[in-house]
């Protein structure tokens, strides 16, 4: 498995001095994801939990909706002259019922903003595709648990505090137990991570839980959200207007400016008890 930091010298200036030092930086490599021997995507990710990442992946990509749709996760040895494995190569292998996605591999699907689709047909394709929106979850969270949370994220994200490079992904309880931490170069490879592990742990869908994100609550985290059956996101940072759409008709309460003892809710108010 490849290494998660790496050293390198830099250059310091400060005080108009220069001097020499070592740095810990944060490893970035891509990750491809193959499902039935095919590639599906590629994604810049921090090594560590790709399993995780592959299978969060899918599942909010709607390929898969349960631990039982896939039969296989496996390293594919390089295709260089002396084969050697890379890990940077995942096969998921579907079982015999699950479609094979048909997609554009030179897109991401609908996720991102280059892939040159409106916002509301955005919205219309996570609705169509998520079989676990939470609009009906009933979990109620006390505010001062939620403003617990990112205290707790940051005292969890181990390499971030040697680097400072990494966004995290957190999932709690209702009650404001933390049920996993993961760290990655890309805030979706984060939170994919965390969807995989509660996949694996078959609690899909995420009932009565909340997933707080490091940075902005972008379209792309809310859809993950969604999809996974996630009933509260929160994020430290802003959300986007799409996230905004996206959560208000899917039911999921999304909080965002998280910070201190004060949040601003933008949907689904009532699951947040003052």
């Amino acid at each position: 498995m490849g290494r998660v930091t790496a050293r390198r010298r830099i250059s310091h200036l400060a005080d108009g001095a220069a001097t020499e030092r070592p740095e810990t930086l944060v490893v970035e490599e891509p990750l491809e994801i193959r499902v039935n021997g095919s590639p599906l995507t590629v994604t810049m990710r921090t090594p560590g939990s790709d399993v995780e990442l592959a299978q969060g992946f899918l599942l909010t990509e709607g390929v898969i909706t349960r631990r039982g749709d896939v039969l296989t996760v496996r390293y594919c040895r390089g295709t260089g002259e002396d084969g050697a494995n890379t890990y940077n190569v995942l096969d998921v292998t579907l079982g015999p019922d699950v479609p094979t996605p048909d997609v554009d591999v030179t897109r991401n699907f609908y996720t991102t903003s280059s892939c040159g689709v409106c916002g509301k047909s955005s919205i219309d394709a996570v609705r169509l595709t998520s079989r676990h929106a939470p609009g009906d979850d009933p979990t109620v969270v006390e505010a001062a648990a939620l403003t617990a949370m990112p205290a707790r994220l940051r005292s969890a994200q181990k390499v971030f505090a040697s680097t400072g490079g990494l966004h995290g992904a957190a999932l709690f309880d209702a009650d404001g137990t933390m049920l996993v931490v993961r760290e990655d170069v890309g805030r979706h490879n984060a939170v994919d991570k965390v969807i995989g592990w509660a996949l694996e742990s078959d609690r899909i869908p995420l009932a009565g839980s909340v997933l707080l994100v490091s940075g902005r609550a972008s379209f792309e985290l809310t859809q993950k959200a969604v999809m996974a059956g996630i009933p509260v996101l929160a994020a430290v940072s802003a959300p986007s207007s799409l996230a905004v759409d996206l959560a208000t008709q899917s039911g999921l309460t999304l909080v965002a400016f998280l910070r201190g003892e004060s949040m601003n809710v933008y949907s689904r108010t009532d699951r947040i008890k003052h």
